[in-house]
């Protein structure tokens, strides 16, 4: 009981913490962390262990689904070059430096020292999307930075489950290659198969509710069967999550897809709040166990690791970048044009917090691991220092490098939606009746106003005037159901049709927590 009520109030304080972080302007993952360290100095903080399985499964499989279901084939095609370099060679890169810390430093056993390499190497962009979406940077760092972070964490996670296993003598090299490629192969079929599968059943559901518990049962029980059956969950979800997000909007009734989304949003952050209170539960009883001097070797050696977990992805993303820069000096304007540019590469390099995927794989190690107290603390303090340092510094440091405003994605909303309103036009032209004629010039203003990205101004004020005169609509819906004029359920049908008016009229603001 005593956890419930804690997990209750801190569910409350990461509410307040998270209005916070958006008046000061700075990832609200920061001040999570700082928080869940904070539950380290608790006297009557409960102590609690959680099943290694169990946290891979609770808190990886939803994220990285939720990931998964927003990244574009087209930028991650695109940005293809760069995302290998990130996904597999910087964490690779970084695997291999922290490794070497941890068994020259700590004297870890190789397989615990790479272990931890794969625990702390894979960041992740959400918490630096918070602060990103403040600012035109260009498109191209967004999208590298959020496929990125979906593709490190199959690829951190691969090499943690290779090393965990061999750690316990359960694997030899000679079989590890031939094991990676049946499960890849494996897991992108079945991700793809189950998604198919999966889509059947949801575009069958009308119902919210029934349609988002059938959303979260679908991605347990991919994670689940893919693990039972020897594949790679991370990839199978992966998979899974981009199959249902290339057909599903043309299946899935609008009312249950804008249901889940808020249904999922919660989910996750939820999730994070939980992730960073078991961070300080554990770091607490870590700390404990260890002697005076015990403590003092572990600090140092977490500290080491936040370094070289800082510096070597610096490292790796301007050499990596210097040299492209460098081959595209010999090659056509159009190569150099997409070269990263040196302020690019050192945004990119900063944005390395490290979140949830970091706390997960940290929990899920056995209590018998070897090396398990000071690799989790080392992760704990990987996740608070880059959070903190690399987080609260970003927006000085967008301010510092003076980017070059992009608007790549308003121009492609822009061209979309003429698109959409010409379509809409066009299906109505044969229609004489006075309430096609009502609905077309509604489309055919959108249209005029879409046609003119330019004229910023005019759509701002387009869509203020519609939020103005939505006020007015609901002040008036208000005082119908007070004066006993219409009922609840007559009230909540028009509120409804009111509220997706508003969103339609609203600009996006997706609220972001910390995943993959």
């Amino acid at each position: 009981m005593a956890l419930f009520e804690l997990t209750l109030i801190l569910l409350l304080i990461a509410v307040a913490l998270t209005a916070l972080s958006r008046r000061l302007q700075i990832p609200y993952p920061s001040l999570l962390a700082l928080a869940g360290a904070g539950i380290a100095f608790l006297p009557f903080a409960p102590t609690i262990e959680i099943d290694p399985e169990l946290a891979l499964a609770l808190f990886i499989a939803p994220v990285l689904l939720d990931a998964a279901y927003d990244t574009s084939l087209r930028d991650l095609n695109r940005y293809r070059l760069p995302l290998v370099l990130l996904a597999l060679g910087a964490v690779v890169f970084t695997t291999a430096a922290v490794a070497l810390v941890g068994w020259t430093m700590a004297g870890l056993p190789i397989a615990a020292a790479i272990a931890l390499g794969a625990i702390v190497a894979p960041p992740d962009a959400v918490a630096a999307s918070a602060v990103l979406g403040q600012f035109k940077v260009p498109h191209r760092v967004t999208a590298i930075l959020q496929g990125e972070s979906l593709l490190n964490d199959a690829t951190a996670l691969l090499i943690y489950r290779m090393a965990v296993s061999a750690a316990a003598g359960s694997i030899l090299l000679s079989s590890a290659v031939p094991m990676i490629l049946l499960s890849t192969v494996g897991s992108l079929a079945a991700g793809y198969v189950l998604g198919r599968l999966s889509l059947v059943t949801l575009s069958r559901i009308r119902e919210p509710a029934s349609g988002t518990v059938v959303q979260f049962a679908g991605t347990f029980g991919v994670w689940i069967l893919a693990d039972r059956i020897g594949l790679s969950a991370i990839i199978t979800i992966v998979v899974y999550a981009m199959t249902i997000a290339r057909t599903a909007p043309r299946r899935m009734p609008a009312r249950n897809r804008v249901s889940s989304y808020s249904v999922w949003e919660t989910a996750v952050f939820v999730l994070n709040v939980l992730a960073f209170v078991l961070m300080g539960l554990q770091a607490r009883s870590i700390v404990g166990r260890l002697a005076e001097q015990g403590q003092v070797e572990a600090f140092v050696f977490a500290a080491a690791v936040l370094a070289v977990v800082i510096v070597s992805r610096l490292v790796w993303v301007l050499g990596c970048g210097a040299i492209m820069r460098w081959l595209a000096s010999f090659g056509d304007a159009d190569r150099q044009a997409e070269a990263p540019s040196f302020r690019g590469g050192v945004l990119i390099g900063w944005c390395g917090m490290r979140g949830l995927v970091t706390l997960a794989a940290a929990f899920a190690l056995p209590a018998d691991f070897p090396g398990r107290d000071p690799i989790v603390l080392a992760a704990f303090s990987v996740v608070l220092g880059t959070l903190v340092l690399q987080g609260i510094s970003l927006k000085p440091l967008l301010r510092l490098l003076r980017l070059d405003p992009d608007e790549t994605v308003d121009r492609e909303v822009a061209q979309a939606r003429v698109a959409i309103m010409q379509a809409a036009l066009d299906v109505l032209s044969g229609k004489t009746s006075n309430a096609a004629a009502v609905v077309r010039e509604q489309f055919a203003a959108q249209r005029t106003i879409a046609e003119n990205p330019e004229d910023a101004q005019a759509a701002t004020e387009y869509d203020r005037l519609r939020l103005y005169a939505i006020k007015s609509q609901r002040d008036a819906l208000e005082q119908l159901r007070i004066d006993g004029t219409i009922g609840d359920e007559a009230y909540h049908r028009l509120e409804e049709e009111i509220d997706w008016s508003e969103l339609a009229a609203s600009p996006p603001g997706r609220f972001q927590p910390l995943t993959t």
